[in-house]
């Protein structure tokens, strides 16, 4: 008979949290009560059901029935203060039956209440306030007969005392059930009122975050130095003058300026690149820089080849770049060179742009790392991370030999094929 009783008890839990869950579930549950208590369980709303689902875990199997026996005691001790209070009208049998009636009762009605209140308050229905107050009536009915049976005294029914009795029975009922009840369904569902606005807030504060993000990626996507373009057209323009040898030379600086301008247009409609596609941008990018400088500039790049599908936020480098050029190497008047690198150190894929022109300070850019191309990387990363956390971190120094280095830290990625 127990293992039945427990048999059927975590049935009816495994089918609660199935239905919880997913309420679709409910439609494939058997005909008849598993199927009737799933579709009211799926009509909860999500906050409703979430808050059932941590409840139903939380006290499955031996755990019921530890919390019942727990709440067997102090319904107990109320039913013996019962019948020291009142000796001459209720036995120990009916003063224990009695008040252990009352507390399941009204335990199960808060239960009820406390993960359907929705169904109380929101639909302004009184059927379910009745359901609870004839539940509850027919519970005082059988206690009252319960205690009747197990008295030694006659059994006496007369209308005078049916009648007494029931308006006893309906007083305590209201008291003990129907005003808690109806509290407890008003408390929370204001708390659920809450808690639904402060979710719709936080969906539209992260909606509003996530479209500026988009857009100040966008912005920072597309700042192409205007100087940058024209510079480098009007260097086409005096090499096409210089006859034969200058018409190659400037046949192939445009062919580098398209595959630069067709490289970073790519680029920018990706959030997230290999780092070969950001590397054979950025050789585009100083193939055209050495094509105005001359001899001024000098660049190695160096890409591992377990490294070159490792994702990082696109034209991060590139700005790297263009940073070491317009601040370090373009004032200075040997020139210098540019080096690129990439490399695993300590778990974290660092990229590396150093330069050995002019140091921070000299150029004017602060030794805290200011100057816009910089606050544009810092600003790639942040919008590129998670959580408000950034996508990794920037670390700038002066060179021992002169120039700048500038580090970028970033997690090691999953499509990182040498990890």
């Amino acid at each position: 008979m127990w293992g039945k009783i427990k048999q059927l008890h975590q049935q009816m839990d495994d089918d609660a949290i199935l239905v919880l869950e997913s309420p679709g579930a409910a439609a494939t549950l058997p005909a008849g009560y598993r199927r009737c208590i799933g579709t009211r369980l799926a009509t909860m709303s999500l906050i409703e059901r979430q808050q059932f689902r941590a409840f139903l875990l939380k006290y499955r199997g031996a755990r019921f029935y530890k919390a019942a026996a727990k709440l067997l005691i102090p319904f107990s001790a109320l039913g013996v203060l019962q019948h020291l209070l009142w000796p001459g009208k209720l036995s120990w049998v009916e003063a224990l039956v009695l008040s252990n009636l009352i507390g399941f009762s009204l335990a199960c009605g808060l239960m009820g209440v406390w993960f359907n209140y929705r169904t109380l308050v929101a639909n302004r229905s009184v059927k379910p306030l009745l359901r609870i107050l004839l539940a509850c009536m027919g519970g005082m009915a059988v206690g009252m007969g319960a205690a009747a049976v197990f008295s030694d005294q006659p059994m006496v029914f007369s209308p005078e005392k049916i009648a007494r009795n029931l308006g006893i029975a309906l007083l305590v009922v209201s008291l003990l059930y129907i005003v808690p009840l109806g509290i407890v369904a008003m408390w929370r569902n204001r708390q659920f009122e809450a808690l639904t606005l402060q979710l719709q807030q936080d969906a539209e504060r992260d909606r509003l975050a996530r479209e500026l993000s988009e857009s100040q990626l966008r912005l920072l996507r597309a700042q192409i130095e205007p100087h940058f373009l024209f510079n480098t057209l009007g260097a086409v323009q005096q090499l096409a003058e210089q006859g034969a040898d200058g018409a190659a030379r400037a046949a192939a600086l445009t062919a580098d300026l398209i595959a630069f301008l067709r490289a970073s247009l790519a680029e920018m409609r990706s959030e997230q690149v290999p780092l070969q596609s950001e590397f054979d941008m950025v050789a585009a990018y100083l193939r055209v820089m050495q094509a105005r400088m001359g001899q001024r500039l000098r660049y190695r790049l160096d890409l591992p080849a377990g490294l070159a599908q490792a994702m990082v936020p696109s034209m991060i480098v590139l700005t790297l770049a263009e940073n070491a050029i317009k601040h370090g190497i373009e004032p200075a008047l040997r020139g210098g060179d540019v080096i690129i690198s990439a490399e695993h150190v300590d778990g974290m894929l660092r990229l590396r742009v150093q330069d050995t022109g002019m140091g921070m300070a000299e150029h004017g850019v602060p030794a805290a790392g200011g100057g816009l191309g910089l606050e544009n990387v810092r600003s790639r990363l942040r919008l590129a991370g998670q959580d408000g956390a950034p996508a990794g971190r920037l670390e700038l120094r002066n060179g021992e030999e002169g120039g700048v280095i500038a580090d970028i830290l970033l997690p090691v990625n999953a499509k990182d094929s040498s990890t």
